[in-house]
């Protein structure tokens, strides 16, 4: 498993974990990560400083922290590496326990309006980009809906000035 920092194109900066990079690049390039703040899709990963082991133990022992194991960039094999430049935090670190608490209440939240959606809107499938449109020019009666609906079809939406939301959604293994 690897962390990486992530932020959208709004800045919002959050953290994920994946099986490896080429599991990230393949979410990313699908769409299929969307930022915990505003649900944009377009994601990319945010500069992050390496962790340098310490003395006293192997790179593959767990931190002291209790976080992931650290990785020297650029060490395939014991050879000594330059140093990394020092780099300040673009936010004051946040503690993790409360890092763990938000994470907790954001996902409980989302879960919520999974459950809220589902229970009051009909679902549409691919077809959301048609019937929303359907819905704002009156041609079908007014209801909540929810669906799948590409970047492009999102956008033309926006254009024609139809008023819709994008949703983080869990997957139902996590709701």
């Amino acid at each position: 498993m690897i962390l990486f920092v992530l932020k959208c194109t709004a800045d919002h900066r959050f953290e994920a974990w994946f099986r490896n990079g080429d599991a990230y690049e393949t979410q990313a390039a699908a769409k299929a990560i969307a930022c915990p703040v505003c649900g944009d899709t377009d994601i990319t990963k945010a500069p992050m400083a390496p962790r340098i082991a310490k003395g006293g133990r192997s790179r593959d022992e767990a931190p002291r922290d209790g976080g992931a194991p650290e990785a020297v960039p650029g060490d395939a094999g014991g050879g000594a590496t330059a140093p990394a430049a020092p780099s300040a935090p673009a936010t004051p670190p946040v503690p993790a326990e409360l890092r763990e608490r938000f994470a907790a209440e954001v996902m409980r939240h989302l879960t919520e309006v999974r459950r809220t959606v589902e229970t009051n809107c009909d679902y549409v499938g691919d077809r959301f980009a048609e019937e929303a449109r359907r819905i704002h020019y009156g041609e079908t009666d007014p209801r909540g809906i929810y669906g799948e609906a590409t970047d492009k079809e999102a956008e033309e939406l926006k254009e024609e000035g139809v008023t819709f939301g994008r949703i983080p959604w869990l997957p139902r293994t996590n709701s």
